[in-house]
């Protein structure tokens, strides 16, 4: 199996080296870079399976850095964060950023919020005989092959997006809280934010281009309402 490729943009050395001690017993390839032009250039050269960005980086900063990206890749991007930049943290999550650490952070959570998110994306590659599709009035859903489209108009999401949808539209017409969709989508360790899931799904509402797919159930959660074939 081939070795997944991780990249990590921080300007802290000591950050850099802890991670990657970490990250390697585990196997993976570990690329470094330690401001935003170098952490770009990497990712579009390597075309990393993951990568750990850093928000204040020299040069351009993560957020920037993770904007231009957004433009041409949809590769999963954990957010580094002081817990001081909750505005930071909020932007980038707006613009695409599909997890976040806040600093100081435990390496131990760090490794297995990657593990689980390389899991995601490597069973979503793994192609199967039997085709598993959700099929609806104006959604399809190809799960195996991670495809979708609204009118049968391919829409394009990141992994996380992906995993929302699937959750809400695998539970056609019940109310799926933020609490649940956070266990369903990053896994019962993370202990982050509730609002990660409407930022998300805000996203996802957007590229689907289509009112009342996913009705907001307020003070609840949320509920996927397309029509069943």
């Amino acid at each position: 199996m081939t070795k997944a490729k991780i990249l990590i943009v921080d300007d802290e050395p000591s950050i850099i080296k802890l991670i990657k001690a970490y990250l390697e017993p585990e196997g993976y390839e570990i690329f470094t870079a330690e401001d935003g032009n170098a952490g770009l250039k990497a990712a579009r050269t390597l075309n990393p399976d993951l990568v750990v960005l850093d928000v204040m980086l020299p040069g351009i900063d993560g957020v920037e850095v993770l904007t231009r990206l957004r433009r041409e890749s949809d590769v999963y991007v954990i957010l580094l964060t002081a817990k001081t930049e909750e505005m930071d943290r909020v932007v980038g999550l707006t613009v695409g950023a599909d997890d976040y650490v806040t600093k100081p952070f435990s390496p131990r959570e760090l490794t297995a919020r990657i593990k689980a998110a390389l899991r995601r994306i490597h069973n979503g590659s793994t192609l199967k005989n039997e085709r598993n599709v959700l099929s609806f009035k104006h959604l399809r859903m190809d799960i195996d092959a991670r495809k979708i489209s609204v009118d049968d108009n391919p829409i394009k999401l990141t992994a996380i997006e992906f995993d929302l949808l699937k959750s809400l539209a695998e539970n056609h017409g019940r109310v799926l809280s933020r609490e649940q969709l956070l266990e369903n989508v990053w896994g019962e360790s993370y202990f982050g934010e509730l609002r990660v899931v409407d930022v998300h799904l805000g996203h996802v509402r957007k590229k689907l281009g289509r009112e009342g797919l996913i009705a907001t159930v307020r003070g609840v959660g949320y509920r996927f309402e397309d029509e069943r074939q």
